[in-house]
């Protein structure tokens, strides 16, 4: 068990414990000023641990527990007074894998810089769903380098639009947010034919949000 920065952890092999403390120097030189060590250590050694059980891929695990790291104390950060003004959307759906997946591709391709989105999951897969990797492709995103994640409090309080997609009572609920229930069908188990119709509405609700944020959204060419 992972007590402060530097110690040691019997159930990491030597290459997994060097790449945790590469990631917890880089997660540091980032967060410096803001977070100490112990901190940047904890959320690093939690978040290795959300995907320790469920992943089949050990030596991939420092990179994912680095990536989710940096996204919750980014969202601790803007909790804790030090965000920069630009707008939060948090798209949720239950595994993380196909919904919420293509509604933070779209976000994130045509807001660009001018606004921040995060998803998540109440019960997330091992893996993004093919058929939404190959339909997203199809419109020029690339999401095949996400991976699915859960929720934890500080994402979602740092958010200023919290999107649910089926997630029902899952879905973490905070008084004073600003919440949309988007209703869609779940491409899981789907092919790409059956889920390009969801991809489209997924964009267009996604548009239609950028306007109502005052965001302007990036032109997307269609293959």
């Amino acid at each position: 068990m992972t007590e402060v920065a530097g110690q040691h952890r019997d159930d990491l092999s030597i290459d997994q414990q060097l790449a945790l403390r590469t990631a917890s120097r880089r997660l540091g030189e980032e967060f410096a000023g803001i977070f100490g060590t112990e901190t940047i250590e904890r959320f690093l050694h939690s978040s290795y641990d959300q995907f320790a059980t469920g992943s089949t891929v050990p030596n991939f695990l420092p990179l994912l527990a680095e990536r989710f790291a940096r996204q919750r104390l980014t969202a601790l950060a803007r909790v804790e007074g030090h965000g920069d003004g630009r707008p939060v959307v948090l798209f949720l759906c239950v595994h993380n894998a196909g919904r919420s997946q293509m509604a933070l591709g779209f976000f994130e391709h045509l807001a660009g810089d001018a606004a921040i989105a995060w998803s998540g999951g109440s019960e997330p897969g091992v893996e993004v769903n093919p058929s939404a990797v190959a339909a997203m492709a199809e419109r020029g995103i690339d999401i095949s380098t996400e991976y699915p994640k859960p929720w934890t409090d500080e994402v979602v309080r740092a958010a200023d639009v919290v999107v649910t997609m089926g997630c029902g009572d899952a879905c973490p609920i905070f008084p004073g947010k600003r919440y949309e229930d988007w209703i869609l069908d779940d491409p899981a188990g789907q092919d790409v034919e059956q889920v390009r119709p969801v991809r489209d509405e997924i964009e267009r609700r996604v548009r239609q949000l950028l306007e109502e944020l005052s965001v302007p959204a990036a032109h997307l060419g269609r293959q």
